[in-house]
């Protein structure tokens, strides 16, 4: 007798749940309403007989069992989509499509993109920038590049660059700033994607009695360091993202303490991609692009 599978809708569900660990934000991803994604969950807890999460107050926790089939739910819609593509013909043809964070993307992966051209004339990127995580499969991205510490349950991680933070400014603040005491009388610039870094840094330094959550805030990383640049304030700079920069002077390290984050850069892929040579020669690239000093 054939096993009765559940519905594909409650799969769904599951995958983002899975991935989110907040039903709101599954519902966002899936544009269904929260209670949908709750109702289809609960079906198919009662479908499998067993609970895959753990409900608190505001968040969701995966069971053992949870965790164990959302790691199989994913392989299989990754391997669902990759026999779609290449039933259409996507697969080894057209471009690879990237998606990564817009600061990331501009100052990190622009500068090499003309090199990887060079090499790989037959393959051709295309980029996409998002602040918010994307879902490779449902959004057709080949990898993405995310920040964490390189485990992803079904994907494989090529490590590209380290999370850095320290304070940045224009030469002429510099010139104000000997120690991190000295930042109560300086602007402190804020930015989106990052917006613990100057209370973990103030903490880290020992320094008390300045506002962490004061001053502009910007949308992108990238804004944020030319405001820097432009003088307004003091930001806090990722070492790969503002090392031409330094080089160049238009920004400045004024104090010397680093912070390094356990997350760190990555380029992101499915495992039921990684045979595709367009893929492996990106990942390939990037990995000794990763392995060279810093300019």
């Amino acid at each position: 007798m054939a096993t009765r599978l559940p519905p594909l809708t409650a799969l769904r569900a599951f995958d983002a749940a899975a991935r989110r660990l907040n039903f709101a934000r599954a519902a966002e991803d899936l544009a269904v309403t929260p209670g949908a994604v709750s109702r289809q969950i609960q079906a198919l807890e009662e479908t499998l007989g067993v609970p895959l999460f753990v409900r608190g107050n505001r968040s969701v926790e995966l069971t053992a069992r949870g965790r164990a089939y959302a790691r199989e739910v994913r392989d299989a819609f990754d391997r669902l989509v990759l026999a779609t593509e290449q039933v259409r013909g996507r697969d080894r043809h057209g471009p690879l499509s990237i998606c990564a964070y817009p600061t990331f993307a501009m100052r990190w992966l622009m500068p090499r993109w003309r090199r990887f051209h060079d090499m790989h004339p037959g393959i051709d990127l295309q980029l996409t920038t998002s602040l918010a995580p994307v879902d490779m499969a449902r959004d057709g991205f080949d990898a993405t590049v995310r920040i964490g510490d390189g485990s992803w349950p079904g994907h494989g991680a090529v490590w590209l660059a380290p999370v850095e933070v320290f304070p940045v400014c224009s030469p002429l603040l510099a010139a104000r700033l000997r120690q991190p005491a000295d930042l109560r009388r300086h602007v402190l610039i804020h930015n989106d994607p990052r917006p613990d870094d100057w209370p973990r840094w103030l903490k880290a330094v020992g320094v008390s009695g300045i506002d962490a959550a004061r001053g502009p805030r910007f949308e992108t990383m990238s804004l944020a360091f030319q405001a820097a640049i432009e003088g307004v304030g003091v930001a806090m700079g990722v070492g790969c993202l503002v090392a031409e920069d330094l080089a160049s002077g238009r920004l400045v390290r004024p104090l010397s303490f680093t912070h390094r984050s356990r997350r760190e850069f990555h380029l992101v892929y499915p495992l039921s991609r990684q045979s595709d040579p367009r893929l492996a020669a990106f990942r390939a690239f990037l990995a000794a692009e990763a392995e060279m000093p810093a300019a």
